[in-house]
C-alpha cells in the first residue's frame, strides 16, 4: 500500500485550495482541539469464491495464525492475544494533518459457519487523537459448481486439472468502519461540512486501497496451499454499501 500515493492523488484538494489561508499551523495550534470528535463512517460488501467446500474453507480461516500477518502485508501486524492482531495501517491525511492509524482487531470463532471480526481498545495505547470502530461479518456458502462465476471448467482445465469440484465456497462479507477524530485546533475553522465529506472520503478510499488487496491474497494464499487454480477475477466482488443496506451477508 503506497499512502504517500495516496495522499499526493486521492487526496487532490486544490479544489478547495482557497481554505488553507483560514489555517494557522502554529505550534500551539497543533495541540488538539477539545471539541467533540468528529465521526466518519463507510460500508462495504463483497463475495470471493474458494474452490473448495465450505469445511476445508473453515479450517483454513480457523488456523488465522497462518495466513493473517502474511496476507495483511504491506500493513505491519503483531498477533496479541488468541485471537488478536494491530495493524498499522498507513499514513494519511488532509488539510495539513496526517495520522498513521492503528487498529486492534478480534477474529471471532466461527457460529454456523459465520465469522465477526471487530476491533477492541489496543492494550497500553494512550490516546492518539482517534478510535476505530471496525465491525465485519463473513459467511460461508457452499454453492454448486453451475452457481459459480463463469469459467470454472476452463480455469481448471488450463491448469492440467480434469475434475473440476462438484461443489465450491462462496464467502460473502460486509464491513462497517467508523473512525472519530480529534483534530487539532486550527482544523476546525474550516467548514464542519468540509471536514465531514473529505473524513468520509478518505476513510472511503482506504477501504478501497486495503480491502480488494486483502481478499485477493487471502483467496491466492488458500488456492496456492491446497495446489487449486485462482479463480478468475468474477470471482470476486467489492462494492460500497449505504447504512440502510448493511446487514449479514
Amino acid at each position: 500500500m503506497q499512502s504517500h500515493y495516496f495522499n499526493q492523488q486521492a487526496l487532490d484538494l486544490s479544489e478547495s485550495s482557497s481554505m488553507y489561508s483560514v489555517i494557522d499551523e502554529s505550534t500551539e495550534q497543533l495541540e488538539l482541539a477539545s471539541a467533540t470528535p468528529v465521526d466518519f463512517q463507510t460500508h462495504f460488501a463483497g463475495c470471493m469464491e474458494m474452490y473448495s467446500d465450505a469445511q476445508t474453507v473453515a479450517h483454513y480461516l480457523a488456523a488465522h495464525e497462518g495466513w493473517f500477518c502474511r496476507c495483511a502485508e504491506p500493513m505491519k501486524t503483531q498477533s496479541f492475544g488468541e485471537n488478536g492482531y494491530i495493524l498499522a495501517i498507513g499514513r494519511y491525511g488532509a488539510f495539513g494533518f496526517d495520522v498513521e492509524p492503528k487498529m486492534a482487531v478480534i477474529l471471532a470463532p466461527a457460529v454456523d459457519n459465520t465469522y465477526d471480526m471487530y476491533s477492541v481498545a489496543i492494550p497500553d495505547e494512550p490516546y492518539m487523537g482517534y478510535e476505530v470502530d471496525y465491525q465485519a461479518s463473513m459467511r460461508l456458502d457452499e454453492i454448486s459448481v453451475d452457481q459459480a462465476a463463469k469459467g470454472i471448467e476452463q480455469i481448471f482445465k488450463k491448469q492440467g486439472m480434469s475434475e473440476v469440484p462438484q461443489v465450491i465456497t462462496r464467502v460473502k462479507w460486509q464491513l462497517h468502519l467508523k473512525v472519530s477524530v480529534r483534530f487539532p485546533k486550527f482544523i476546525y475553522k474550516l467548514p464542519v461540512s468540509v471536514i465531514q465529506k473529505t473524513g468520509d472520503r478518505v476513510l472511503t478510499e482506504i477501504v478501497r486501497q486495503i480491502s480488494p488487496r486483502l481478499t485477493l491474497k487471502v483467496q491466492k494464499d488458500f488456492h496456492q496451499s491446497h495446489e487449486l487454480p485462482l479463480p478468475s477475477k468474477e470471482g470476486r466482488e467489492f462494492y460500497k454499501i449505504s447504512a440502510s443496506e448493511e446487514k449479514v451477508a
